[in-house]
């Protein structure tokens, strides 16, 4: 062998060994690197971290996550929920009210679609009404006047007599009493209407202001019996025979009977029996208000007895003193 192939022999078996020595290391590292792998997976196992503690939380369902849009109770109402009421209307009670006023019987629904309702009283021929809250919340008393007296009654119905049904619908503008109790905007009803203004006798949409109510726009509506309240209140009288009629208001104005342009002999007869049983002023003030479109006037032309009562102020319901009106009002023979 020459020194060539010496050579040749020598780099090859150099070569050789530096790629051993190069695999060994690579092999050691991987094996290192496995070691230390597996020494972290079987660390986690052993010793897990504070949030492997707590249990992976599942997915909510459906019904947790969502709002129930089946529920329409906050929807806005649509245009359609309350039509314009037109002199045609008619709405049927939906039952006979109980003679001891223990439920009340829907009459008809306002223009914010609240029901109207009215509590009897006895089962006797003899048919006469008493209703309050036709100016609603500004009149707010005359509401509780009536509530009182509903009570009362149910706990005395032998004062009812034997010939006698009495009805009470203790708030006719219920949009009004809700709306705007003791406030002036609470004595229209949800239209801007004075509802004593929109009965059908000398009715006219606007009137001379003077003499009259004039703290805030009001109207008589678009025509007589334009709104629903005074629309089922009407056919409520007429449909049940309504005989004699007292519709209490507030203040200190005293007690008017109906009758345009004259008086109508039944209404004064019953305007002076309730007069002598209590202090309200009879005739009752007047600063020359013109008088259009009033229910009481409006009942006088279909012939029922009708007064007008006005509380002492607009808060106190002068129980006492209405509970002797309620006695001559029973017993008061046309």
């Amino acid at each position: 062998m020459n020194d060539r192939q010496k050579l040749v022999l020598i780099t090859t078996t150099l070569a050789m060994v530096c790629a051993l020595l190069l695999a060994a290391v690579v092999v050691v590292r991987i094996m290192d690197a496995n070691g230390t792998l597996d020494a972290l997976i079987v660390s986690h196992a052993v010793a897990p971290s504070r949030t492997a503690a707590t249990s992976t939380p599942t997915m909510p369902t459906a019904t947790e996550t969502r709002p129930d849009l089946t529920r329409t109770s906050t929807a806005a109402p649509t245009a359609s929920k309350t039509p314009e009421p037109t002199a045609t209307q008619t709405f049927t009670p939906t039952a006979t009210p109980n003679a001891d006023g223990q439920e009340a019987v829907v009459i008809g629904y306002s223009v914010q679609d609240r029901p109207i309702e009215v509590y009897r009283f006895g089962s006797g021929p003899v048919h006469r009404l008493i209703y309050a809250g036709i100016h609603g919340g500004y009149e707010y008393n005359t509401v509780d006047l009536a509530y009182q007296l509903i009570d009362y009654l149910r706990l005395n119905l032998e004062l009812i007599p034997e010939d006698i049904t009495l009805f009470i619908v203790p708030v006719l503008n219920v949009d009004g009493f809700v709306n705007g109790r003791g406030q002036y905007n609470g004595r229209a009803n949800a239209r801007g209407v004075d509802l004593n203004r929109n009965w059908d006798l000398n009715w006219v949409a606007d009137w001379d202001k003077s003499g009259c109510w004039n703290y805030v726009p009001i109207h008589g509506g678009t025509a007589p019996f334009s709104e629903p309240e005074t629309l089922a209140l009407s056919q409520f009288m007429v449909e049940e025979q309504i005989e004699a009629v007292i519709s209490y208001h507030s203040a200190a104005l005293g007690i008017f009977h109906g009758g345009q342009p004259d008086p109508h002999p039944p209404s004064v007869s019953l305007a002076e029996a309730v007069a002598a049983v209590s202090p309200y002023s009879y005739p009752g003030l007047s600063y020359g208000c013109s008088a259009t479109g009033m229910s009481a006037h409006w009942a006088t032309a279909q012939d029922i007895a009708a007064v007008d009562i006005e509380l002492t102020n607009h808060s106190d319901t002068d129980f006492e003193i209405n509970l002797r009106i309620l006695n001559a009002f029973l017993t008061w023979k046309r």
